[in-house]
């Protein structure tokens, strides 16, 4: 597939990137945004790979280097969504497991500040986990960067709604966020 095209594809500023340099540019964001989805560093790598795969096997299908980032985070998204439901009776098991590890104090060992910030991360994601779609897949691509019109083009929704999408859903978490933090 790329033996076809011309070897100074992605040597100049306006041509496509080759896939080794939009894996290179664009790793670590669907890296991210697949593990801010399924919260588990090994799945998110096995999502990663998958994303990539789909990306080599349709490189000439992709949109222009403009939009890649934001079909990449789309497709990242919903590779990792179709994981979760594939894996959802394992990851019930696996968060039961650790919220008992938790609970029975192997963890003791582990400085205080560890600790707490291990609760703090646990209270942010439960209460990421409340709001509601889209406003939750608009606030994670925002923490990754992705101006509006990328975030539009991610999850198909219109441009104009996303800042709204953002702004509520930063409300409702700080809501959430407040009544879990508030539990303790």
């Amino acid at each position: 597939m790329i033996e076809s095209m011309p070897n100074d594809i992605g040597t100049e500023a306006v041509g496509p990137l080759s896939f080794d340099e939009a894996f290179t540019l664009h790793h670590r964001a669907v890296f991210r945004t697949a593990r801010a989805v399924v919260r588990d560093s090994a799945i998110a790598e096995d999502v990663t790979q998958e994303v990539f795969l789909r990306l080599y096997r349709n490189l000439n299908a992709t949109p222009g280097e403009e939009l890649l980032r934001a079909w990449l985070l789309r497709v990242t998204l919903n590779v990792a969504r179709n994981t979760l439901r594939g894996q959802s009776r394992s990851m019930v098991r696996d968060n039961e497991y650790h919220k008992s590890t938790i609970e029975t104090g192997i963890f003791a060992d582990a400085p205080e500040d560890d600790y707490e910030r291990r609760m703090a991360i646990e209270e942010a994601r439960r209460a990421l986990d409340k709001i509601k779609e889209p406003m939750r897949s608009c606030l994670l691509l925002k923490q990754q960067g992705l101006s509006y019109r990328e975030i539009a083009t991610s999850l198909s929704l219109k441009e104009t709604n996303i800042g709204s999408l953002v702004a509520r859903g930063r409300k409702e978490f700080a809501r959430v966020y407040g009544k879990i933090g508030g539990k303790r």
